[in-house]
């Protein structure tokens, strides 16, 4: 049970570290090329935030798996 825990605990973990570091990088590149060219700002930031909806589904796949791991296949181990 030990090892499930901290197996639930890094995905949720590296979910969320994963998804920091890409939010990151989107908005850099939305600030250079809306930087670069000011004209296509609105063009860019809203695409930016499609793909930011579609970032953040990646750590709640991630969680639903974890809560998965967690109350379902944990709890069917044998003693």
């Amino acid at each position: 049970m030990g090892l499930a825990l901290i197996a639930v605990s890094l995905m949720i973990g590296f979910g969320a570290l994963g998804t920091a570091i890409g939010f990151a990088l989107l908005g850099g590149k939305l600030l250079e090329g809306s930087a670069r060219q000011p004209e296509l700002a609105p063009m860019l930031q809203g695409k930016m935030f499609l793909i930011a909806g579609l970032l953040d589904a990646v750590p709640m796949i991630g969680v639903g798996i974890a809560m998965y791991v967690l109350f379902v296949v944990v709890p069917g181990l044998p003693a």
